[in-house]
């Protein structure tokens, strides 16, 4: 009998645990099951002013508000998720599952008056970090590729000056297209 790699059964259990959870909960976001969706608010929070819901139902309430954003962050945790399943996606997955961990932690911490959400939330990033841990020299070596830049030439005070003025107009150049952009679609309510 060969000798069990318990490393790789680590990173199994959770890839697999991240991904059960993390799938399920983005097809729920994907088909409206999670939050309170206007069309399916239930009665007893229908009635009642922003002012008397918990943090809880309120929480519920504004990310249920649209569908749009629900779908955005569904989609983000099912493909985050099933990239987990395959070796060569495994680590991508993980970079696209950390930020939205860290978001729905930073949510229920400020939001939720309950803290079971949130244990679960920390759960998966941590086991996330700790396939990551295990995959370090991979990610170490992906970091030092996308950082690596071959040195610049040297080149004299003129030409670096030039090149900051182009710098300085397109900057002012996106700056006021910005700006017409905004008064011409307006600010909001906010």
């Amino acid at each position: 009998m060969k000798n069990v790699n318990y490393k790789e059964i680590i990173e199994v259990v959770c890839r697999l645990y991240v991904f059960f959870f993390l799938f399920a909960y983005g097809l729920a976001k994907v088909i409206g099951a999670q939050f309170y969706m206007p069309e399916a608010m239930p009665s007893e929070i229908e009635s009642l002013s922003v002012t008397q819901l918990s943090n809880f139902d309120l929480a519920w309430v504004f990310m249920g508000r649209s569908y749009g954003y629900m779908l955005f962050i569904g989609l983000g945790e099912i493909i985050g998720a099933l990239m987990l399943l395959f070796n060569k996606t495994k680590l991508i997955g993980a970079f696209v599952l950390i930020p939205i961990m860290v978001n729905v932690i930073v949510f229920d911490i400020f939001f939720l008056d309950e803290y079971g959400a949130l244990a679960s939330a920390i759960i998966y990033l941590i086991l996330l970090l700790v396939m990551l841990w295990m995959n370090k020299v991979k990610v170490i070596r992906a970091f030092k590729i996308l950082t690596h830049f071959d040195a610049l030439p040297k080149t004299t005070l003129k030409h670096k000056l030039v090149k900051f003025s182009y710098v300085f107009l397109i900057i002012f150049i996106v700056f006021v297209f910005n700006q017409l952009m905004v008064s011409w679609l307006g600010y909001g309510k906010g």
